[in-house]
């Protein structure tokens, strides 16, 4: 059994940015703050936040050129009800390193980082989830080393339904990345100026306008010539419990792929959004029920269980 790592010497000591109280009892109790450290797999360095503390960890993961800012409210409440939630900054994305080959932005490789967070962590299971970019890579995880995955959280996956509609979103943005460089040097620039860590819905969007054309371009490649998800035959076998979050609101996350997983899954369950914002927005409803699914999983009651 491994035992938790210290902080590490270089772990810096980060307030959370206030955004509103989210509910009532243990969900939405103050914020707090979170460490911010470092660790190095291969040539590459990561950053992580780490929100809580204790045996109950839960590794969630933010969607395409995202960073931790918009896990961050989550990640608060959910280390409020007795969880250490650890948000990793991916390769391109964040404080963590940005490299320019497209190789480094696999879904694929980008598991094995999160596979080698476990390490730094200390831990030999832990929660995975994320949202979108986040699910799928999750998936990843559970397909590379599923010993390590207690259970899973898998907040509007990207699968086959969603491919004309990330086509349509991605491509564009490819080209525009090769063709607006300046335009999105000058803007990468200006946001670079502007101070993190002040207002919670500003901040969800500033590491995007941070990046670099070059390194959107890398990220892309990645991403979309790389394997997406595990095929149909490899999820069967994800016995680990499960909770899939769809919506209804827009067609890069269909409901249907949601749905579909939920069913291919042996130990899964559903949970609708309201909006593809509801857990960033109005987070009490569906907060709650994470808290209790990952209750449900440390207790070992086998299959997800939700109440909401």
């Amino acid at each position: 059994m491994r035992t938790h790592a210290a902080p590490s010497a270089g772990a810096q000591l980060r307030p959370h940015a206030p955004t509103g109280p989210s509910g009532t009892g243990t969900i939405g109790t103050p914020v707090t703050p979170f460490e911010l450290r470092r660790f190095t797999h291969g040539d590459v360095s990561l950053s992580y936040e780490a929100h809580g503390s204790g045996d109950r960890v839960l590794v969630y993961l933010h969607g395409i050129l995202l960073d931790a800012h918009v896990n961050r409210r989550l990640a608060n409440d959910l280390a409020a009800a007795g969880n250490r939630v650890v948000l990793l900054d991916l390769p391109g994305h964040g404080n963590s390193d940005k490299p320019r080959h497209a190789s480094a932005h696999r879904m694929d490789a980008y598991a094995q980082h999160v596979i080698r967070l476990l390490d730094e962590l200390g831990v030999d299971q832990a929660v995975i989830g994320g949202v979108s970019l986040g699910a799928d890579v999750t998936l990843q995880v559970a397909l590379a080393a599923p010993e390590r995955v207690k259970g899973m959280i898998l907040e509007m996956p990207v699968l086959e339904q969603a491919t004309p509609a990330a086509a349509a979103i991605f491509v564009p943005l490819l080209m525009a990345a090769h063709y607006a460089r300046p335009l999105i040097r000058w803007v990468s620039s200006v946001a670079q100026r502007v101070p993190q860590d002040r207002f919670g819905p500003l901040d969800m969007i500033l590491g995007t306008l941070r990046l670099s054309p070059e390194e959107i371009t890398a990220v892309l490649h990645g991403v979309l010539v790389g394997p997406v998800v595990p095929t149909v035959e490899q999820r069967r076998a994800m016995t680990m419990p499960t909770i899939v979050i769809g919506h209804r609101s827009d067609r890069l996350h269909p409901f249907g792929d949601a749905a579909r997983l939920t069913k291919l899954l042996p130990r899964a369950e559903l949970l609708e959004a309201h909006t593809l914002w509801e857990l960033r927005v109005l987070p009490r409803r569906l907060t709650t029920a994470i808290a209790e699914f990952l209750d449900s999983v440390w207790a070992g009651d086998g299959r997800a269980r939700i109440s909401a």
